[in-house]
């Protein structure tokens, strides 16, 4: 999914590695927090999974597509 969100970045989708843009006290997690996108809810949620450097989650939330940022590892074009 290519789309843009409201800050003109790509929109989280499936298997995309994502950081939350704010606290999420109900969960545990705290802005800048990363995770990977598991599952697409509906068009404006996600379940992202967050897991520790040895790979075991210790958190599932679901977020607004709104409220990631998408995350690169190698250069794009803006």
């Amino acid at each position: 999914m290519n789309e843009s969100n409201r800050i003109g970045t790509k929109r989280p989708a499936l298997l995309d590695v994502v950081a939350l843009l704010a606290d999420a006290p109900a969960n545990g997690l705290a802005r800048g927090q990363v995770g990977t996108v598991v599952e697409e809810l509906d068009e404006e949620n996600v379940l992202v999974e967050f897991s520790d450097d040895e790979g075991r989650a210790y958190a599932f939330a679901p977020c607004l597509r709104g409220d990631l940022l998408v995350l690169h590892y190698v250069p794009e074009a803006a």
